[in-house]
């Protein structure tokens, strides 16, 4: 049988766009864009034309706004590490079911004698932006909520978050890291109010091992990487062009996909869900109640251990995932499905099915069989 991928919330397929951008840039693009000789500008131009075209589709006022980086982790170590360190006293606010990239970088400032706060969510693993301002309170913090879930798909509330903890104290930085929320829906600095946004290429059809950090101007950042002061000082280190250009192209693919993947991606999950509620009545799918990710369909299945099913599946040619990627071979339950008030035993009978913009039609009512089939078979 032909293999039904369903983890493109772990890496998507490169879009066909990106990989010719990419390929284009290889063959015609060798220069170094710090250099000052014809080869070199022509590699500047691609770069600063990529950074350009990013600052507008996320709604950048300037596109010096952009900070191209390694990948998602890294956006989310300069936003939170960065915009800490650069102004002394500032506290840092996550809620608790962050990606571990915000986790961890939080846990780090607190070692180094920063003040960490963490936000709860309600069963449904939304964050409430009354929570989030009374945390904050009267203190100067960054506050980072991401825009939507990487296990559940459950999308955060983060434009109102942002209203609710400036008006507790005008001083706060808001961050969001984007990296789910911007495959299938609307990201902009408008959309979430924030000041610093993270993406990650590889989530919505770009190379690997690329990303970029909106910083709205003004706010204050120290560099993670010290060297020859690219990026305008911010990340230092020769910029992975023909990565950035793939990325870009892979950014404006999404955004123009935005209404089929809406409409077909989403009835593709729309239909998975549907059968699996039909034929597995036990079945229960998380953060149904709320909105969500139109790509994502987390689902728990009663008496059936994760990585048994994932196993069995996998063999068969059908890809999911049990958790985050980051968490998949992790012995312990899902720190987002604890926060959410779910018990370790029942945390360690849900998978997350994801699907994205190589889904092809049919594979959400054909998966859903299988899905059904091996669960009765167990």
């Amino acid at each position: 049988m032909a293999e039904i991928y369903l983890d493109h919330a772990a890496t998507a397929p490169l879009r066909p766009e990106a990989r010719d951008a990419m390929v284009k840039a290889l063959d015609e693009i060798g220069g170094n864009p710090s250099g000052s000789h014809a080869v070199a500008r022509m590699a500047k131009n691609a770069l600063e034309e990529s950074r350009e075209r990013a600052a507008e589709l996320l709604g950048a006022d300037r596109p010096d706004e952009i900070v191209f980086t390694g990948g998602g982790t890294e956006s989310d170590n300069l936003a939170i590490v960065g915009s800490v360190r650069a102004s002394a006293g500032r506290a840092v606010v996550t809620s608790t079911i962050e990606h571990k990239a915000v986790l961890e970088a939080a846990k780090h400032l607190h070692a180094m004698g920063s003040a960490w706060s963490t936000v709860g969510c309600d069963r449904d693993g939304v964050v409430m932006p009354t929570t989030c301002a009374d945390v904050v309170g009267g203190n100067e913090a960054t506050v980072s909520v991401m825009a939507a879930n990487n296990e559940t798909g459950a999308l955060q509330p983060v434009a109102e978050i942002a209203g609710s903890v400036r008006g507790s104290q005008p001083g706060v930085v808001v961050h969001t890291d984007a990296v789910q929320a911007f495959v299938g829906g609307e990201v902009t600095v408008a959309s979430t109010r924030a000041d610093l946004i993270t993406l990650s290429a590889h989530k919505f059809g770009g190379p690997k091992g690329v990303g970029l950090l909106y910083v709205r101007s003004g706010t204050p950042l120290e560099p993670l990487v010290h060297g020859g002061g690219q990026e305008a000082g911010r990340r230092s280190g020769t910029a992975n062009v023909p990565g950035i250009v793939g990325m870009v192209e892979a950014m404006a693919a999404t955004v123009s996909d935005r209404d089929r993947f809406r409409d077909d991606v989403g009835g593709e999950r729309d239909r998975f869900e549907a059968v699996l509620a039909d034929r597995l009545p036990k079945a229960a799918i998380t953060a149904r109640e709320v909105p969500r990710m139109p790509h994502f369909s987390h689902v728990r299945f009663p008496e059936i251990r994760a990585e048994t099913l994932l196993i069995r599946l996998d063999r068969i040619g059908v890809r999911a995932a049990a958790g985050s990627a980051c968490q998949s071979g992790a012995i312990e339950p899902s720190h987002v499905l604890t926060a959410m008030g779910m018990a370790p035993a029942a945390a360690a009978e849900c998978v997350r099915f994801s699907f994205g913009w190589a889904s092809r039609v049919g594979d959400g009512e054909a998966a859903a069989h299988i899905v059904a089939d091996m669960v009765d078979s167990i």
